[in-house]
């Protein structure tokens, strides 16, 4: 506002000096000389004054222009300031909330060092307890331990003298039951841990078996219905005339995992049907194949007779 005052005063001085200048101007063409009788001699001051005045308007048209272009850049100034003072006050703002988080982290922070150590007294207090506690009954149990003992030891010599005359005879009966026992409850865990085992073997066996059959089941069935996938492509692919009808060809054919042909060899078979076969499966480029290996395996080189088929 005071860049704006400054300019704005400066302008009104001009203005007032032009216009001034006009008037006097005037003036002087209206009464410095008295009026002369020729019309002709009027016509240079008054074109001396329009003159003028047009110059004073370009003046103040350029000051006037001057104006707003120093007006646009006090505007520009002004929201650029303001521009910045709203940066600068998001900026604020955003360190106020991260110290203000940071503030909260730190709290939160001496909550748990003092919560930790508050668990750890505790904890101390506890196993201290818990020490003083196992330390009494330690001492009551020797105690009562030394009780047992001595009352045992008066009992064990009024028994030992009977025990004595007891344990001889009973020594060699029980050490034979004792082996005897021993033999036999190890020749029955020995048979059963046998049958066991045996019956493992034959369940194992027989479900191997069954899998194997079943699996070899799925296997061949897998095989065949590609093996009429391969030979129907061919077939889509195969260029026939009358002069094959009833022939056939009999061909070797080699492919990748992903049913791309590396090899064709013709076996035997009519010449034309067994090159237009060739073709076919050349034109094809890849024939259908399993992704399961044990398919893939009885597929991977096949020898497939292939017979043109007329509508």
């Amino acid at each position: 506002m005071a860049m704006r005052s400054d300019i704005t005063i400066p302008l009104i001085i001009s203005a007032g000096i032009h216009i001034g200048v006009i008037v006097i101007v005037a003036m002087g063409a209206d009464f410095s000389e008295k009026p002369k009788p020729q019309v002709q001699a009027s016509a240079p001051a008054v074109q001396a004054v329009v003159v003028d005045q047009s110059k004073v308007a370009q003046h103040v048209e350029r000051l006037k222009a001057e104006k707003r272009e120093a007006e646009r850049k006090e505007k520009a100034r002004q929201d650029e300031a303001n521009r910045q003072v709203r940066e600068a006050r998001k900026e604020r703002e955003r360190e106020q909330a991260r110290i203000k988080q940071l503030e909260q982290e730190r709290k939160q922070k001496e909550i748990e060092t003092k919560n930790a150590a508050d668990a750890a007294k505790a904890a101390q207090l506890k196993q201290k307890q818990e020490k003083e506690k196992a330390a009494k009954a330690e001492a009551d149990r020797k105690q009562k331990e030394k009780e047992r003992k001595a009352s045992e030891e008066a009992a064990r010599k009024a028994a030992e003298k009977r025990k004595a005359e007891e344990a001889a005879a009973k020594k060699a009966e029980e050490e034979r039951k004792r082996k005897a026992e021993a033999e036999r409850k190890r020749k029955a865990e020995e048979e059963a841990r046998r049958q066991q085992e045996q019956m493992m073997q034959d369940a194992l066996a027989a479900e191997q078996a069954s899998l194997s059959q079943t699996r070899n089941k799925q296997v061949i069935s897998e095989v065949s219905r590609y093996t009429s996938m391969i030979r129907a492509t061919i077939q889509r692919n195969l260029v026939v005339d009358e002069s094959m009808r009833g022939k056939s060809c009999r061909i070797f054919i080699r492919l990748a995992n992903d049913g791309f042909v590396t090899a064709s060899k013709i076996l035997s078979g009519d010449p034309v049907v067994c090159r237009a076969t060739k073709t076919a499966i050349n034109k094809a480029g890849r024939l259908p194949v399993s992704n399961e290996p044990d398919v893939y395996n009885k597929l991977k080189e096949i020898n497939l007779t292939v017979q043109p088929e007329f509508n």
